[in-house]
C-alpha cells in the first residue's frame, strides 16, 4: 500500500481515479485504501489521501480534475479576482462548443460554450490545493459578464467593472481586446467611459 500512496503523495494526495490507475494503481487497490481509511471519495471518481488536508475551493479543485477542459468562468471567476459581492449558488465554467456539456450532480454547475477564439482568450492556470485549476483572468472575466448580461444581470458586470477599476494593475486595453473577441465592445465602452 506504500508504494500506491507514494502515487497520491506525488499528486498533492488528490486523485482522479482514471489518472491513479494509469499512474499504476490497481482498481481493488482504490477500494481497499477506502475501507482502511487511507483514502477519502472526494466526489465522484475523485480520490484524496486522508491524510492531506481538504482542499480550500474543493468544488474548484474537484471539477477540473473531473473536467480538464473547464475554465471558470463569469459568478465563479468574478467571485475568484474578488470583483463581486456575489457568493456563487453554482459553479460557472466555460468549454469549447465541441465538448459535451458532462453530467455532474454536485456541486450545481452553470455550463456556457464558448467559441475557440473567445475559449482559449484569456485563461489563466492557478495552483489550488496542489491542483492546476483554468480560471478566466479579471479583464475577460468582466468581458464575458457583458456577453452574457441576460444570464448574470447587467448589474453584475457594472459592481465588477467598478470593482476592477478600483484593483490595483488594471488594463483598460486588455479589457477592451476581450470585449472586441466577445463583440461586446459597443456595449461596455460607455460603461466604461463614465466610471474611468
Amino acid at each position: 500500500m506504500a508504494n500506491y500512496k507514494r502515487i497520491f503523495t506525488a499528486n498533492s494526495g488528490i486523485l482522479r481515479a482514471s489518472k491513479a490507475i494509469e499512474l499504476g494503481v490497481p482498481k481493488h487497490v482504490l477500494y481497499e485504501m477506502m475501507k482502511t481509511g487511507e483514502l477519502v471519495r472526494e466526489a465522484q471518481g475523485i480520490y484524496r489521501l486522508s491524510e492531506t488536508p481538504m482542499p480550500g475551493n474543493p468544488d474548484l479543485v474537484n471539477l477540473s480534475l473531473r473536467v480538464p477542459k473547464a475554465v471558470f468562468c463569469l459568478i465563479s471567476a468574478l467571485y475568484f479576482h474578488e470583483l463581486t459581492t456575489q457568493i456563487p449558488h453554482e459553479e460557472y465554467f466555460a468549454l469549447p462548443r465541441d465538448v459535451k456539456t458532462p453530467k455532474i450532480q454536485y456541486p450545481p454547475i452553470s455550463v456556457f460554450h464558448f467559441s475557440k477564439e473567445s475559449y482559449q482568450a484569456g485563461i489563466v492556470e492557478h495552483d489550488l490545493d496542489g491542483v492546476k485549476v483554468k480560471i478566466y483572468d479579471r479583464e475577460k472575466t468582466i468581458a464575458d459578464c457583458f456577453k452574457f448580461r441576460q444570464k448574470v444581470g447587467m448589474d453584475v458586470a457594472i459592481e465588477a467593472v467598478k470593482d476592477y477599476l478600483r484593483q490595483p494593475k488594471m488594463d483598460v486595453h486588455k479589457l477592451l481586446e476581450y470585449a472586441k473577441i466577445n463583440r461586446v465592445e459597443k456595449v461596455m465602452r460607455p460603461y466604461l467611459e463614465a466610471l474611468i
